[in-house]
């Protein structure tokens, strides 16, 4: 059996309105209102049902999401945004995956949970959040009782993100970006740091600061900061946002992870790594302000 609109009716009101948002689509900032029920397909290239690239303990996540059993990844194909520099471009631009129902997907966190994962870990969420909550209400039902990690590119509606509350427990977003210059550049979305700044608010005020429990995150906010060369993350600006407006004890991941991948040789200004000294200085500036890096 496919879940359908026909017979979303027996959810709660959250996921049924989750739901009607992809119909026309207004899931995302990006506002492609067509109808993925009829499998139309907007920015993101995926109509109703999710496609999965891949489901399993992930070892390489911040150590807070790992424990013992690994972070319980779902990774999904597609995504609202257009990074030029996007080191998952097969799954994420090519859309490498396979659709999943949605009993499936549920099915997926419980034997996650079973194989003794820490959290069940949501890769590139934003675009099939509707399904993503009807698939936590049914593993709920089914006996899921872990933390669920949204991890997000951080280009979100506060819209969709306050009918996920109580469907997420550790919210997880990138802040790409401070300037909408180089956001419109590299991942076509001028908007995106009125809008990131703005979800980050949003994910705050359900979810708190993040709280660990014997080395292990249980529930809050996460940020994730990728260095870019030459400041051109706004590095500084996002630090000043999260110590200023969101909370001085934020817990931040200073990312050094960058590299030229996709199409960022066409692109000058990011064909190269971060130096050392970028790197640290952000470091350094996060622990000036108060807030927790996270390593």
């Amino acid at each position: 059996m496919t879940i359908l609109p026909a017979n979303i009716g027996s959810f709660s009101e959250p996921v049924r309105k989750l739901w009607e948002r992809m119909n026309p689509c207004t899931l995302c900032p990006r506002q492609c209102k067509v109808y993925r029920g009829r499998g139309e397909t907007g920015f993101c290239g995926i109509g109703d049902m999710p496609l999965v690239s891949s489901v399993g303990p992930h070892f390489g996540e911040e150590s807070v999401l790992v424990g013992s059993g690994g972070s319980g990844t779902i990774f999904f194909a597609g995504c609202n945004l257009g990074c030029v520099f996007c080191q998952n471009f097969d799954i994420s631009h090519n859309r490498a995956g396979r659709k999943m129902a949605i009993e499936l997907l549920a099915q997926a966190m419980l034997g996650l949970q079973d194989y003794g994962c820490s959290n069940i870990n949501f890769v590139t969420p934003t675009h099939v959040a509707a399904a993503i909550a009807v698939a936590i209400e049914l593993a709920r039902e089914g006996g899921l009782k872990l933390p669920t990690v949204y991890n997000t590119g951080g280009y979100d509606s506060v819209e969709t993100l306050k009918l996920l509350e109580g469907f997420v427990d550790i919210y997880m977003p990138d802040m790409k970006y401070a300037d909408s210059k180089v956001s419109e550049e590299l991942s076509a979305a001028p908007d995106y740091p009125e809008v990131n700044f703005a979800a980050v608010k949003e994910m705050h005020c359900q979810v708190g600061d993040l709280q660990v429990k014997d080395g292990l995150a249980t529930r809050g906010l996460l940020i994730r900061h990728l260095v870019l060369p030459d400041n051109l993350a706004g590095s500084f600006e996002v630090i000043d946002f999260l110590a200023e407006q969101i909370s001085p004890n934020t817990t931040i991941n200073v990312m050094d992870q960058y590299r030229p991948c996709y199409k960022a040789s066409s692109h000058p200004k990011i064909n190269r790594r971060p130096t050392f000294e970028e790197i640290e200085s952000i470091r350094q500036y996060v622990t000036q302000k108060g807030m927790n890096v996270l390593l």
